[in-house]
């Protein structure tokens, strides 16, 4: 079945002030990180602070950069595929890096103590609890995309500066929240085992394929744009979500520290917790 053809949103600007802002953003935040980076480093040269988190943190900003400033962001308000790609980059592979970068261990790391404990306890509230489960991260993440994509909720959002700019937040902090739930190097208190996660990470990638294909047949869409704009957006779904799912499985399989079982006749050392 064939999409039918649709008038494109109106654009909602991509003036000096929406590059700007954005831009300052961005580099106020990896000012942000590589200060907090190096006073780690400087109160505990022993332990210091990974450059590969570092890198991490400042490649997912790059990529941030790449959706949010133009060309792409240009594009994305003329061409839905513009805006797949943009929904891709905020959305899924900026999400994995920064989690990567572990911003909350730094963050714990250069707090005063006082102020630590505080950010502890408030991470084992139960709100923090329930908001990083993994399958309330799945419902923020995959499960929005029906909503956004099979109701007119994608032209209203996208026909208005404030509405793209939620939109766009929406993306990266579900985005953020769900790659932490799966793979995330941050303490999550409560967080399931392995193999709780990795049957989320599968209705995720069984998500995005049953969006994108019933995107790509035209069922039930309601997004104001061509056909093969349409098309061509599904597509960049279906491929780029693959790969962005399989890179979170490989950080989820690499980051995974099984227990090891204490053999028979011995006596299992006390945890740190416990000690």
């Amino acid at each position: 079945m064939n999409h039918p053809a649709h008038h494109q949103a109106p654009d909602p600007g991509t003036g000096p002030l929406e590059t700007l802002l954005p831009a300052l953003a961005l580099l106020a935040c990896a000012a942000g990180y590589l200060r907090l980076a190096h006073t780690a480093r400087r109160r505990n040269p022993v332990l210091g602070w990974s450059a590969r988190r570092t890198a991490a943190f400042t490649t997912g900003l790059l990529l941030l950069a790449a959706a949010l400033l133009p060309p792409l962001a240009s594009f994305a308000h003329d061409d839905f595929r513009g805006h797949m790609a943009q929904h891709l980059l905020v959305g899924m592979y900026a999400p994995l890096l920064l989690v990567l970068a572990a911003p909350v261990t730094l963050l714990l790391r250069t707090l005063p103590a006082s102020s630590a404990r505080r950010l502890t306890t408030a991470l084992h509230s139960r709100p923090a609890r329930l908001l990083t489960h993994p399958v309330v991260a799945l419902l923020l993440s995959t499960g929005s995309l029906a909503v956004l994509y099979f109701t007119p909720l994608h032209t209203t959002a996208t026909g208005h500066p404030a509405g793209h700019w939620l939109l766009l937040a929406h993306f990266l902090l579900s985005g953020c929240l769900f790659a932490h739930a799966i793979a995330g190097p941050d303490p999550a208190p409560g967080r399931p085992g392995v193999p709780a996660r990795l049957v989320c990470l599968g209705f995720a990638i069984a998500g995005h394929a049953v969006v994108s294909q019933l995107m790509y047949g035209g069922y039930w869409v309601d997004v104001h744009a061509p056909a093969a704009q349409v098309r061509g957006g599904a597509e960049l779904m279906y491929y780029g979500g693959d790969l962005a799912e399989l890179l979170l499985a490989a950080a989820l399989v690499t980051t995974w520290r099984p227990q090891r079982r204490p053999r028979p006749g011995m006596r299992a050392r006390p945890s740190p917790s416990s000690a």
